[in-house]
């Protein structure tokens, strides 16, 4: 009987810990993080382009993933699309204002689990000088030990449709479609400290 509360009570202790267990920081891999957009150009194409080599952090919780934030940043400037005057132009007043507001920011204000994987991912997303809030459906591709760099990993998909009229970059339209495909795909490191 003794025996049984000792166990029982350690089995207490231990499901209250991991109840209360901290969110653990996990930092972007740069060179295996993108944004990838994606528009209509004139109804003949759908084009793409890239934001890569951006930095943020992840404070993952993966026995409760509506405790865990996302923060990152993704410099304007490092828009890629292919074309380099595309790249200007897009960086211009006409789109980004890149010069102005140098640095695209999203921070989560919530996170909603949908599933074993899944989740609803809300926050504000800054462009161009505006705020705006903007959901993203994220799904949790895999967490484990990286097997070269040695550590905890895990990776991320994300989508979202946003309009770029809400962030004041809504030129051209609808001839370049003001709706904007997001598709994200991430992966993270488990900080050093």
């Amino acid at each position: 009987m003794i025996r049984s509360l000792t166990l029982a009570a350690a089995a207490s202790a231990l499901l209250a810990t991991s109840a209360y267990a901290e969110p653990v920081k996990y930092t972007l891999d740069p060179s295996h993080s993108q944004v990838v957009f994606t528009y209509s150009h004139l109804g003949f194409s759908n084009t793409t382009g890239m934001f890569s080599g951006f930095e943020g952090e992840i404070m993952f919780d993966e026995e409760d993933p509506e405790a865990s934030s996302v923060n990152v940043e993704i410099p304007a400037s490092s828009i890629i699309t292919g074309w380099d005057k595309r790249n200007e132009h897009f960086s211009s007043d006409d789109f980004l204002s890149a010069e102005a507001n140098p640095v695209v920011t999203f921070a989560s204000t919530d996170i909603k689990k949908t599933g074993d994987d899944t989740a609803e991912i809300t926050g504000d997303l800054t462009m161009n000088g505006v705020t705006k809030p903007v959901t993203l459906d994220a799904k949790l591709n895999k967490s484990g030990d990286h097997p070269m760099a040695n550590k905890p990993w895990a990776g991320f998909d994300a989508t979202a449709t946003i309009k770029r009229s809400e962030w004041d970059m809504g030129k051209f339209a609808p001839n370049v479609s003001d709706e904007v495909e997001l598709n994200i795909s991430v992966e993270a490191q488990k900080a050093d400290s």
